[in-house]
């Protein structure tokens, strides 16, 4: 899977609590400019790749199985029922934290990060018993076991490097001291190999981590490019387009109110055209500001062309939308001071479509708010016109 698949999965995932617990928070953390919404996503990232999960929990299990079985020794024994506890604890928080993901609830994170710690403890504490009980079968066996467990930990744990870097040093780690405990010349030889080993693995993990979030940016901007206008920041017309059939076929039937305001800004183009194209960029960010500020709360603003906006609203009376509409005459109609000192002064004219969506398409709908604007224009500009009645 490519880190863009990837990221786009996590991106549309289900939400998965943040840890709360300070030591857990400290572990998680992907680098504190990461926006919010990939922080989210990087800690979903942490309970999935399930063949990841659950093949290590086999082989972690099948290699104490083994060993023990083979040493016939009590600290075996204990090492095989404390493997198979943290394993079956695992398994049910994970399984808990995604039933609790999509239901919206809170999801036991911390408990799930501090479970593969132990888990990591756990593979290390094997090794280290394996490499000082004098059985190299054993040992080679236990190490082989650590080893491959590296890889899996750095893919399925990229969205959290520190306790990427941790897990490995708790899995690996203990080989270390048992080299030194079991006195074998040759087996010391793992002192060098093992904090290089360490340190590559981490450093793929931390590259890893990266490249993913360097792709959620990208994936993030994409689509915010895709469904906002590049000048004022607003909505665009394939959102305006998207958001009406979602009201037709779901959110408004039943009888409710859909209104659309298209705004035509009157006296831009000569301003435009006298002053430069830069004077007019200004002017129509000035506008969509206001736009934005008429409406907090109430609707959706979009620009979906040249001098053309329009306000989206939901189940609003006709009174209320025809007091917007004499609001919205009057705050475009108030100069503006631009930056080069220059005071210009727009109108606006408005055409209002008050339907009930469900009858109507999303073309048909902006079909009516425009021919109602044309009506406004043509009857002398700075007016608004209805297309529809209640």
């Amino acid at each position: 899977m490519s880190e863009r698949d990837a990221s786009s999965m996590l991106l549309s995932g289900h939400a998965y609590s943040a840890p709360r617990w300070r030591f857990t928070r400290w572990i998680a953390e992907p680098g504190r400019d990461t926006p919010a919404e990939i922080r989210k996503a990087l800690v979903g990232s942490l309970f999935g790749t399930l063949s990841i999960f659950f093949g290590g929990v086999i082989n972690t299990l099948m290699v104490a199985l083994v060993i023990t079985l083979h040493l016939k020794r009590p600290e075996f024994y204990a090492w095989l029922a404390l493997e198979a506890g943290i394993c079956a604890s695992r398994i049910v928080v994970l399984f808990m934290a995604r039933r609790a993901a999509q239901a919206g609830r809170a999801t036991p994170t911390d408990l799930h990060l501090v479970l593969s710690l132990a888990w990591a403890g756990s593979v290390g504490l094997g090794a280290y018993l394996s490499v000082t009980s004098g059985d190299w079968l054993a040992a080679a066996l236990a190490c082989l076991s650590c080893a491959a467990m590296c890889g899996g930990i750095c893919f399925r744990n990229y969205g959290a490097p520190r306790m990427t870097a941790l897990m490995i040093l708790l899995s690996l780690g203990p080989i270390c001291l048992g080299a030194i405990v079991a006195a074998e010349p040759l087996f010391l030889l793992t002192l060098l190999q093992l904090p290089v080993y360490i340190l590559s693995m981490t450093n793929a993990s931390l590259r890893m981590n990266a490249m993913v979030v360097a792709t959620m940016r990208s994936e993030r901007e994409n689509a915010h490019r895709a469904h906002h206008d590049s000048l004022t920041g607003l909505l665009n017309r394939a959102s305006l387009l998207a958001e009406i059939r979602d009201a037709s076929t779901r959110r408004l039937a039943a009888g409710r109110f859909l209104t659309l305001l298209y705004l035509d800004l009157d006296g831009f183009k000569l301003i435009n055209d006298s002053h430069g194209h830069g004077c007019g960029d200004e002017l129509l960010i000035r506008v969509g500001e206001r736009l934005r500020g008429a409406v907090p709360g109430r609707g959706l603003v979009y620009r979906i062309g040249g001098d053309e906006f329009v306000i989206l609203l939901r189940n609003e009376t006709e009174h209320s939308v025809q007091a917007l509409a004499q609001e919205l005459l009057r705050e475009v109609g108030t100069p503006y001071l631009l930056p080069d000192g220059l005071q210009a002064q727009l109108g606006v004219s408005i055409g209002i479509a008050h339907v009930r969506p469900e009858a109507h398409t999303a073309d048909a709908i902006l079909s009516m708010a425009d021919r109602a604007l044309y009506r406004a224009k043509a009857q002398g500009r700075g007016q608004y016109r209805f297309a529809a009645a209640v």
